[in-house]
């Protein structure tokens, strides 16, 4: 797991050095005609999670971070399609569920989404977008009850994504603000709400 993290962290380093070095109007690193990127983005959500126990259901809401990698290919000029890992830091909340102590419910994620974005405006540099993704997430949910112990479930769910917001395109990179709303499929729902920059380096 060590070699992976660090591999991947290698080529995250790299990356910025071979766009740094790219003419914008003559690019080695087409693939099929296509503009290839990466993207790193950074930011903070809410989480709201839907939670069923002992016939009693309770939002578990927490603020959690978020990190995003992906890999996109600019399909046009105001189309791009991307693969982009996600994880998010742990949230915790608490509620009786109709009984009498405290139940901590934590939840941590990570998702795995194909998303599309379509920039519009006749602006050259600054220009809004929108994107729609689906993929799956990979969730962690834990009860615990200080009287009984804890119960872990691990699932695997359908997860989709909505996204808008503003790209300052600089040829060689560019910068992404964007506001997003995530969706899993786990226990009676799970949203996430919040917003995120992030730089793309183009190839």
């Amino acid at each position: 797991m060590k070699k992976i993290i660090i591999s991947t962290l290698a080529v995250l380093v790299a990356c910025p050095a071979f766009a740094a070095g790219r003419n914008p109007y003559d690019s080695s690193w087409q693939l099929f005609g296509l503009d290839p990127y990466i993207g790193l983005h950074g930011g903070v959500g809410y989480n709201m999670l839907r939670y069923n126990y002992n016939d009693h259901k309770e939002t578990m809401s927490d603020i959690s971070f978020q990190g995003r990698v992906a890999m996109g290919l600019e399909i046009c000029d105001t189309v791009r399609s991307e693969i982009e890992w996600s994880i998010f830091s742990k949230s915790k909340d608490s509620a009786k569920f109709g009984g009498d102590e405290d139940i901590e419910i934590s939840s941590k994620m990570q998702t795995l989404m194909w998303n599309t974005y379509w920039e519009f405006g006749g602006y050259h540099i600054v220009r809004p977008f929108f994107g729609l993704g689906a993929g799956v997430a990979f969730s962690d949910v834990e009860r615990n009850i200080p009287s009984v112990g804890t119960h872990g479930d691990s699932k695997t769910r359908f997860a989709a994504m909505g996204t808008l917001g503003i790209t300052f395109d600089m040829e060689r990179f560019a910068v992404d603000i964007a506001a997003r709303y995530n969706y899993v499929d786990v226990n009676s729902g799970l949203h996430n709400i919040g917003g995120d920059i992030g730089i793309r380096f183009m190839f």
